[in-house]
């Protein structure tokens, strides 16, 4: 047996879990947690370097290292260095430093990485739920606070449900084809003629990617666990699992599942329709900033499922451009809510915005070109990710799915742009809170901000990577 290439394929993952385990054994030793945040970081940066020599497959086609599993990999990457740039100021704040937030993200991360390189339904399920445990966790991980612990055992006791419906779903699946392994499914299923269980087996699958991505009507715990746990997790778990679960979900139905396209296709298109309405409709009547901006994720998820939808290289390319550039808009939204936090302003309320932009002018632009972004309007990055996805809508004979899309997103400029108005439209009723700065979140700031206009003006580098690495 060559060891070699047995393992290459799985370097990343196994380099990720080494230093995580060996960051449990440092924190003993180490007093300043920043250190910690530091160590997780340089994790990152070795575990990178070796990934672009990890193309392969192994354990006979189980575990895939491919141009499209590396792409989510960086995106988790991205989204974990962010995160812990974001989330060291914020936990002094909170008084919770302690280094398993660390060990613990970095094991989420795992699991995300797991997910994306899974050619097989169970190894899909061993990533799944490596990552939920670890974000039940983090959503509860401010043990002093009530808000904190209920978000946590709503999310534990939702996730429970939907591993169970996942497993079930994947049961029938087996039953049917007699394998589990991705890439053998579509000749498999072709040779069935059960197409009952076949669709039942479908609805149970969707189900439960619909928990882990928040489509209607499986979005039910997002708001709650979003507005209850840390802020520093909530930016974290509103990209990192939802990006995880598109990447399954693309790898699974595209891939595995393309017999049945005619079936999922239309329940993916309802599904998206629905997210899209929820999520804009209802995220107007909010006023807790992270709670908008909960149900803006909610929103954003049904964008990127029109990628899926769309049943071509360029929809799979167009949804993975998207989640890439709605890490960085996201997060950079959440490090401005994040700087607003202190011993006396939780930084949530909208009536805490007003007259922002007079006190911290700088700070103020920055939100609003998030918003903007978060919007779609030109030339930020957003706009880039959703022009191509209506793009490909269009190609791909969905022209009416592609002005639903535009109407949305036309609704979300409300209450996108509400918090660009208090910010520069209203006065302060009370003083203007000082910002919690700190180097590592100006750091998140600037690189979130360099992205968004960057590619928004200048995105033909990126999707042209993306279209090669696409399934």
């Amino acid at each position: 047996m060559d060891w070699a290439s047995l393992i290459r394929p799985l370097l990343p993952e196994i380099i990720m879990i080494t230093l995580a385990l060996l960051i449990i054994i440092l924190e003993l030793f180490i007093h300043r947690k920043e250190t910690i945040a530091m160590f997780s970081i340089a994790t990152i940066a070795i575990t990178a370097y070796f990934i672009p020599d990890s193309m392969g497959e192994t354990f006979g086609g189980m575990f895939i290292s491919d141009g499209y599993s590396i792409f989510f990999k960086y995106i988790f990457f991205i989204n974990l260095i962010l995160t812990v740039l974001v989330s060291i100021k914020y936990l002094k704040i909170e008084r919770s430093e302690f280094g398993e937030y660390y060990v613990l993200i970095l094991f989420s991360t795992v699991g995300m990485m797991i997910m994306a390189s899974a050619g097989d339904l169970i190894v899909l399920y061993l990533g799944l739920e490596l990552m939920a445990l670890s974000t039940y966790v983090l959503a509860g991980f401010i043990r002093h606070s009530t808000r904190s612990n209920e978000a946590a055992l709503k999310y534990f006791l939702l996730g429970a449900f939907s591993s169970a419906i996942i497993l079930f779903g994947i049961s029938l699946i087996y039953a049917l084809s007699g394998t589990t392994l991705i890439y053998e499914l579509p000749e498999k299923i072709e040779a069935s003629a059960n197409a009952t269980p076949l669709l039942i087996a479908l609805i149970f699958l969707i189900a439960a990617f619909g928990f882990k991505v928040a489509l209607v009507p499986f979005h039910v715990w997002t708001p709650d666990v979003y507005e209850g746990a840390p802020t520093s997790v909530t930016a974290f778990m509103s990209v990192g699992p939802k990006a995880a679960g598109f990447a399954a979900l693309g790898r699974v139905f595209i891939v595995g599942l393309t017999p049945t396209v005619i079936q999922w296709q239309w329940i993916f298109i309802v599904l998206s329709i629905a997210t899209m309405a929820v999520g804009n409709i209802v995220a107007i009547q909010q006023r807790n900033i992270k709670r908008m901006l909960a149900y803006s994720s909610i929103a954003h998820a049904g964008y990127a499922m029109l990628g899926i939808v769309a049943y071509s290289p360029e929809g799979v390319s167009a949804m993975m451009n998207y989640l890439l550039i709605y890490t960085f808009m996201n997060i950079g939204a959440f490090a401005v809510v994040i700087m607003l936090r202190s011993e006396e302003f939780a930084g949530e309320d909208l009536d805490e915005y007003k007259g922002f932009a007079k006190k911290h002018p700088f700070v103020a632009a920055v939100m609003l070109l998030f918003m903007f972004s978060l919007t779609g309007i030109p030339p930020t990055a957003g706009f880039i990710g959703k022009f191509y996805l209506f793009k490909a809508l269009v190609e791909n004979n969905l022209t009416w799915l592609a002005v639903v899309a535009v109407i949305f997103s036309v609704i979300s400029a409300y209450f996108y742009l509400r918090v660009v108005m208090y910010m520069y439209m209203y006065e302060s009723e009370k003083e203007v809170p000082s910002l919690s700065l700190s180097p590592a979140l100006g750091l998140a700031l600037f690189i979130t901000v360099v992205y968004v206009i960057v590619i928004g003006v200048y995105p033909s580098p990126l999707l042209n990577f993306v279209r090669v690495v696409s399934l």
